[in-house]
């Protein structure tokens, strides 16, 4: 069962976006006392020693994974580059021009984030392995399984929101590798930054230690940026009874048809956020339906 503060939370993180929730900071109101996440860790308390492995002999990634508050700015797929600047070829930047102006956010029109955007995200995830592949269950009710022991993708793949993903391992390293995503549907973090029809992820997933979950992203996308893409970040171990629920983003979504183009405002640190918010509208009534049907 949720609190309040926690489902307002995801309220706003799944109808206009995680960095808006956390702008909004789990319901929070002027003049009150600003609650405290239900997603913080105290990394002092993180349990020691080396990760668990499975029959096979390799790591065995399997948890209830949450976001250090080292790795700033969350959402955001340029953290690491200087002034949060991406390397766009003339394309890329009609790209996001094109976004910032025209396009609503997909994730406030309850759209699937994808890849590489649920790897920036601010919210945890679960993962489950097993023997032959590895589940990643995200707090917007969708979920990826990714094979272990695949190295050649489809002739001809369907378009997809994660992509033909197939993986396999390298040492203790277990590494996806994505092709075939959706164009346009998408953008590839919080920042409203594109991709085009050429993206190919490579993701390189490690478990360090029992309580550490590291990702080496690359992105390369010939069409929209001049060269590939790094991004990294860590995830700390939750509890034990930590566990994803279920979220019906298109219910109730009483934002969708009143948000506007682009991610709003970006700060100088690369953040994604809102100084100020109004309440979140009532619940839809006879009234006022509920939307249901999103444009194309």
């Amino acid at each position: 069962m949720f609190t309040r503060p926690t489902k307002l939370f995801l309220i706003a993180v799944l109808l206009t976006s995680s960095a808006v929730a956390r702008a909004q900071d789990q319901g929070v109101q002027p003049g009150k006392p600003r609650p405290s996440s239900p997603f913080a860790v105290d990394e002092s308390k993180l349990a020691k020693g080396p990760a668990p492995r499975s029959t096979d002999g390799h790591p065995d990634f399997s948890g209830y994974w949450l976001p250090s508050r080292k790795d700033r700015p969350s959402g955001n797929i340029g953290k690491d580059y200087p002034g949060y600047k991406l390397p766009f070829t003339e394309a890329g930047r009609a790209a996001l021009k094109h976004n910032v102006e025209q396009t609503v956010d997909p994730e406030a029109l309850c759209v699937v984030g994808g890849i590489p955007r649920h790897d920036a995200s601010a919210l945890p995830f679960q993962l489950l392995q097993g023997k032959s592949q590895v589940a990643f269950l995200y707090w917007y009710t969708t979920y990826r399984l990714i094979p272990f022991d695949v190295r050649k993708h489809e002739d001809d793949p369907e378009p997809s929101f994660f992509g033909d993903e197939i993986g396999w391992w390298e040492g203790d390293t277990f590494v996806i590798d994505s092709t075939a995503f959706k164009e346009e549907r998408t953008w590839i973090d919080e920042n409203a930054n594109p991709h085009s029809d050429q993206q190919h992820t490579v993701e390189k997933w490690t478990r360090p230690d029992v309580s550490h979950l590291h990702l080496e992203l690359t992105v390369t996308d010939p069409k929209f940026y001049t060269e590939p893409l790094h991004y990294q970040r860590t995830w700390l171990l939750g509890k034990p009874e930590q566990r994803v629920h279920e979220y019906s983003c298109a219910e109730d979504n009483v934002d969708g048809p009143h948000i506007g183009p682009g991610p709003g405002p970006i700060g100088p640190d690369g953040q994604r956020g809102y100084g100020v918010l109004a309440p979140l509208p009532p619940p839809p009534d006879k009234d006022h339906p509920a939307v249901t049907n999103i444009p194309e």
